[in-house]
C-alpha cells in the first residue's frame, strides 16, 4: 500500500499535501479507498466554506457504505476538485492524484500538527 512520505495523514484516513504557503490539498488515503471499494457519489464542501478540523464537510458513498468526510484541519475552502463531479472514479484509480477532494487556505490554529506521518499513519492501519 502506498503512503507518501510527504504528505500528513489523519485518523480518518485524509492526506494533507502542503502546497504554497498556507494552502493545502486533501485526498482519500489508499487505505480509505480500499475499505470503501467502489465510490459512487460525494458530497464536498463548498468554496469560501470556514472549517473546523473535525468538521463534517462532506459525504463519500460507495457500493459498501455511507460515510461523512471529516476536515482534518482548519481554514477556508479555496478549491473543490470539479473532476469528481462526473468522475467518481478517479477516487479509486489515483487517490493521491487526481482524485484529491478540496484544497483549503489554513488558520493559524489549523490542526496539522495534530496529524500523523507516513510512519504514524502505517502503525494506525496495521493495528
Amino acid at each position: 500500500m502506498e503512503l507518501p512520505e510527504d504528505l500528513k495523514y489523519s485518523e480518518e484516513h485524509l492526506w494533507v499535501r502542503s502546497g504554497n504557503g498556507r494552502a493545502v490539498r486533501i485526498g482519500f488515503t489508499e487505505y480509505a479507498v480500499d475499505q470503501l471499494r467502489e465510490v459512487v457519489s460525494i458530497d464536498l464542501p463548498t468554496v469560501d466554506d470556514l472549517i473546523a478540523a473535525g468538521d463534517v464537510v462532506g459525504e463519500v458513498e460507495s457500493v459498501k457504505a455511507a460515510s461523512d468526510i471529516l476536515s482534518p484541519v482548519a481554514g477556508t475552502v479555496t478549491h473543490v476538485n470539479p473532476d469528481l463531479d462526473t468522475n467518481t472514479a478517479l477516487v479509486n484509480d489515483d487517490p493521491y492524484g487526481d482524485g484529491w477532494l478540496f484544497e483549503v487556505d489554513l488558520n493559524d490554529d489549523d490542526g496539522v500538527d495534530d496529524l500523523l506521518d507516513a510512519d504514524a499513519y502505517a502503525d494506525l492501519i496495521e493495528s
